[in-house]
Parts: structure tokens; sequence; C-alpha cells
């Protein structure tokens, strides 16, 4: 696939088109998934701070969170199950209806064509929907932190401006990327490989959803583990 990176012709477009796809197509589920994932989040941390008297921790404790680890891993979960998906449904129609075979029979190179745009429109796009997850989630930390649980407003934003740090956001942006790297990859996989017509395309979008899911998690541990 780097090979096919690397050499010409460069489809912009394709890159541009999977781009909205992946970014543009999955806003508005990561906004909700991270308003809703930072709302409850703060009403937990408020809850539990509050039983020995430490409420002005739940701003940084749900920043850091977010940025950290929630923000880069529910957003590329919540990816996996919709472009991951789509990637290996269209990529494997196109497999058992030979659409593919057609493709080298015109000599345009399916990798080049198909894959890579994919690929690298995700790893551009997954720091982007981190970034939007993230913030949407601390707003909803304050709106819940602050109008429903009583965190004072001075504290709560005073504890995230001392506690999180710039490498803490970007840390976060670079395992999103990483993991747009791996969960794009393998949705192209099993759709490029998928055989068996309507079924076959069936297990690979499952199989691509299931696998992506698994292996961001994974990964997460040792990113973590490197990083912080």
């Amino acid at each position: 696939m780097l090979l096919a990176s690397c050499r010409p012709p460069y489809r912009f477009k394709q890159l541009l088109i999977s781009m909205e796809f992946v970014g543009f197509g999955s806003l508005f589920i990561i906004m909700l998934t991270g308003f809703f994932t930072g709302a409850i989040l703060a009403y937990q941390c408020a809850y539990a701070f509050g039983l020995f008297g430490a409420e002005t921790l739940t701003g940084s404790t749900v920043a850091l969170a977010l940025c950290r680890e929630l923000g880069p891993v529910m957003a590329a979960i919540m990816v996996a199950g919709r472009a991951s998906s789509g990637m290996a449904t269209v990529i494997g129609t196109m497999r058992v209806t030979e659409q593919i075979d057609a493709m080298k029979t015109m000599a345009v190179d399916p990798v080049q064509y198909l894959i890579v745009p994919r690929v690298w429109a995700t790893v551009l796009m997954m720091p982007v929907l981190c970034a939007v997850f993230d913030f949407v989630g601390i707003v909803a930390s304050y709106v819940v932190g602050i109008g429903f649980a009583g965190v004072d407003f001075g504290s709560f934003d005073a504890m995230i401006d001392s506690l999180l740090s710039p490498f803490d956001v970007l840390g976060g942006l670079i395992k999103a990327a990483i993991f747009g790297l791996v969960l794009s990859f393998i949705g192209c996989y099993k759709g490029f490989y998928a055989a068996g017509g309507a079924k076959g395309v069936g297990e690979a979008t499952t199989d691509a959803v299931v696998y992506a899911s698994v292996v961001v998690l994974i990964i997460d541990y040792f990113l973590t583990m490197v990083l912080w």
C-alpha cells in the first residue's frame, strides 16, 4: 500500500470523497456520542469526588479522560461502526460482482484506486473527529458539572488549566491517527478479499467492525504505555 501511495497517478478526487465520507459523514454521531460521554462522566465524577469533598477535580478528570483515552477510543469505535463497515461493504460488493477484476483488465490498480484514498482519508480525519469529540465532551461536562452537579465554575475551569497539558491533547490526536490507519486498513482488507456473494459481503462487514474495534482497544493499551 505504501508503494501504491507514492507512485502516480495521485487520486486526489477519491481522497476528498473519502474524507467527506469519513469526516463529515461521521460528524453527527461523533458529536452525539461525545456530548453524552462527557455528560455522564462529569455526573459520575462529581458524585464520586463529592463523597470526600473534592468536586473541584471533576473538570480535570473529565478532560484528562476524554483527551487521553475516551476521545480517541470512542471516536475510533464509532468510525469503525460506520466508516470501516462501509468500506468493507463497498469494496466487498465490487469484489463479488467482479468490478475489481474489471479494473485490473483496464490497467487500473485497485489498491491505489480503492484502498489508498480511503486509508489516508481516515488517517487525516480521525484526529479532527477526535478533537470534536473532546471539545463537545468537555462542553457537556461544563453543562452537567456546573449546571446540575453544583460544581463551582472557577474551580472547574482552573483545575482543567492546571492539570491538562498540551501533550495530553496531542497524544490523543496521535492515537486517533493510528487508530484511523488500523480501522480503515482492516475494513478495506476484509472487503478486498470478500468471497461468497452477498453472504460473504455481510460476513466481511461484520468482521471489519469486530476486528477493528478489538484491535483499537488492544493498540490503545500499548500506545498509552509508550506515550505516557
